[in-house]
């Protein structure tokens, strides 16, 4: 099949990632980046539990009562690929794919892969930090040149990394005047450091890497699409919140379906938002970071 839109979604086999692909397939037919059949790649780490997201949608009863995929008579199709966002290799090694495939380029990334460990010490941060921000850091410098003029790519972040008081006030300046990835970077070094030294909350850091990490990746996002948008580029960049969804990550705590989570970075993707780029979005509008 010649497909006229390609999209991929990173940590697609559960959860919010799932549902993202879901409802691309399902709004994509209603949307105006709708010209023709849309390819959509599921990747996930595990082989076995991603070739099994993508068999557990096309047996969707939802999917299949709109015929949103093409095996319903629909425009979309889900393939698996393997990724692993805290590895940098797996990354190269998709971006190369994706180029190679698709020589034309894409159209919208959904970068969703993430973790949220229990506990907090020196082996969490580390961690926590090389997935939720030098993982979707690298892959989002490697995928952006991928995107078509007029294309998307979204970093799913999380309320938690607003600029509350959770931070002292020179930190949120920092933040807040950041205007470089390297300036954001240099952020994450301090924190990284200031807890080696069990210092993190005498330098005003919270004990908290999830929502550190979170901090740094809509900083990070937004210097991107400043600079993206600076070199001429023509891709929206932003990042946003699905809300605090009922998924493995919140041990079934949250409130919102991860179909009610999808929506914002499903509109991000598809809808229009005015030109937007560079801002943290909740509830499918701009946000104060």
């Amino acid at each position: 099949m010649a497909y006229k839109r390609v999209a991929a979604v990173t940590g697609a086999n559960k959860g919010i990632g799932l549902a993202i692909v879901r409802n691309l397939a399902l709004q994509y037919p209603s949307s105006t980046f709708n010209n023709g059949p849309l390819l959509i790649y599921l990747t996930a780490r595990d082989q076995g539990r991603g070739e099994a997201a993508v068999e557990a949608l096309q047996n969707d009863a939802q999917l299949k009562k709109a015929k949103a995929l093409a095996s319903h008579g629909g425009l979309a199709s889900v393939k698996y690929h393997s990724l692993d966002i805290s590895k940098p290799k797996s990354i190269t090694d998709f971006a190369t794919f994706l180029k190679q495939e698709h020589p034309e380029g894409v159209d919208i990334v959904v970068n969703n892969a993430g973790i949220a460990m229990d506990g907090f010490n020196n082996d969490v941060v580390q961690q926590t930090l090389q997935c939720n921000y030098y993982g979707t850091l690298t892959a989002t410098r490697s995928f952006l040149p991928l995107i078509r003029p007029g294309g998307r790519l979204i970093n799913v972040a999380s309320m938690v990394g607003h600029l509350n008081s959770k931070y002292s006030s020179s930190i949120r300046s920092a933040f807040a005047s950041s205007k470089t990835v390297d300036d954001v970077t240099t952020l994450m070094e301090s924190f990284t450091a200031a807890v080696k030294d069990g210092q993190e909350k005498q330098q005003g850091w919270p004990s908290a890497a999830y929502a550190v990490s979170k901090s740094g990746a809509i900083g990070m996002t937004r210097a991107i699409a400043l600079s993206h948008e600076r070199e001429g580029g023509q891709v929206l960049v932003n990042s946003c919140c699905p809300g605090y969804v009922n998924t493995d990550m919140t041990k079934g705590g949250g409130t919102k379906t991860p179909d009610q989570g999808a929506q914002t970075p499903v509109f991000l993707a598809l809808r229009d938002i005015r030109g937007n780029y560079g801002e943290f979005w909740e509830h499918q509008e701009v946000s104060q970071w």
